[in-house]
């Protein structure tokens, strides 16, 4: 463990009280405007969130996946949008070169990182290439002491501000499989590198994605992260399997906010004489909900402790992610329902979690893809339990 038990209860109390005092209350006004007020984002910076995971020898808290999940647990309360601002530097936008990045990859990118001073973002999903990471067809091209980039990233999370892409891109044309794939670190406003509009999206408004375009786009070799080719879709696998464990985190902790608030109206709101939680049907969707994230929660603390442990999560991180994040889906729809007519009025914040839990399910590896990820181990692990 990073942290002792005392000082992880500190930040883990630290956050609750960021969140409550700061993040929900702001929900509204991020909803309407579509942007992260520069205040909070200070203050994000102040609290170390862009370093959560970050090694300490470079600027970072260090936390292990553990830790981790605790801190998403209550950092994921608020609204999805204020954790995907500095989550991406956390995850996916940072831990492509923290894990297999050179000494020098290191060096020059995880303290900006870690500080919030740069933003990460992960350049993998393609318009004819999503879940499927062996299949990418962005193409780099060796030229010298060069690589020319080709190629369009779609639904780009933190795409229009960020300082650095992890980006995905074929080295080797003859193999179209994931052997052919290597990852390069590529700094926003290298010549050939654009962005596209930030889409208009269902939900989660004040995270913004767009597309990333890469038109000769020359980079240093250098910016291969590892110094290798042909390692890109394993470095990518590797940041998934920590990515869906924070998401599940994430999902759980906006589960048991959204339980907070069905059981908050459902004790006030009176009907038929008596409150909406004297009645059975109206329990039934809080037992449920609160089995179910329960349930969530177990599942993520036991893959993170694993993690931890040096064991291969691949499995156990799918199991968490596709059940967390369809877990959330139903709750949110069940706080609809228990708010009746006001669950429909922007008010009461019903609707948007509703509209924001949305995404879980399809981001990170959608449902489908982790239900694919867990059948293909079973078959395999029994085909060599059985000699097959």
């Amino acid at each position: 463990m990073a942290l002792d038990s005392d000082t992880l209860a500190q930040l883990c109390a630290t956050l609750r009280r960021f969140v409550d005092e700061q993040l929900i209350p702001a929900e509204a006004e991020v909803s309407e405007t579509d942007a992260i007020p520069d205040r909070l984002l200070m203050q994000m910076r102040d609290l170390g969130l862009f370093g959560l995971t970050a090694p300490e020898s470079y600027g970072g808290l260090g936390l292990t996946m553990e830790e981790e999940v605790m801190a998403v647990f209550e950092l994921g309360r608020a609204a999805p949008a204020f954790r995907s601002v500095f989550a991406t530097n956390v995850g996916i936008g940072m831990q492509g070169i923290a894990i297999d990045g050179t000494d020098a990859q290191k060096a020059a990118y995880l303290p900006r990182l870690a500080s919030g001073e740069l933003i990460g973002s992960f350049a993998l999903t393609e318009p004819d290439v999503g879940s499927d990471a062996g299949a990418v067809k962005a193409t780099a091209r060796r030229e010298g002491d060069s690589y020319v980039l080709n190629g369009t990233k779609r639904f780009i999370t933190n795409a229009p501000y960020a300082g650095l892409f992890t980006v995905m891109a074929r080295t080797d044309p003859d193999s179209r499989g994931a052997a052919g794939v290597s990852a390069f670190a590529v700094e926003a406003g290298t010549p050939g590198l654009s962005t596209g509009k930030p889409e208009k999206k269902m939900g989660q408004q004040g995270a913004h994605v767009c597309d990333v375009i890469f038109e000769e786009c020359r980079v240093p070799a250098s910016a291969l992260i590892g110094g290798v080719e042909g390692q890109g879709f394993k470095t990518a696998m590797k940041v998934l399997d920590k990515g869906r464990l924070h998401i599940a985190a994430a999902c759980v902790g906006l589960s048991e906010r959204i339980i907070d608030d069905m059981l908050d109206y459902a004790v006030t709101r009176r009907q038929f004489g008596k409150s909406l939680a004297e009645f059975q049907l109206v329990q039934a969707m809080c037992a449920d909900s609160r089995a179910e994230a329960y349930a969530a929660r177990c599942m993520v603390l036991d893959a993170a402790r694993k993690r931890d442990a040096g064991q291969d999560v691949s499995v156990e991180a799918s199991c968490a992610k596709m059940f967390a994040s369809e877990a959330v889906g139903r709750i949110a729809d069940r706080n609809v329902q228990v708010h009746g007519g006001n669950g429909y009025i922007r008010e009461y914040r019903a609707e948007q979690l509703f509209r924001d839990a949305r995404l879980f399910r399809i981001y990170e590896g959608t449902t489908q893809i982790q239900q694919i990820i867990i059948a293909k181990a079973m078959v395999a692990q029994t085909r060599v339990r059985l000699g097959l």
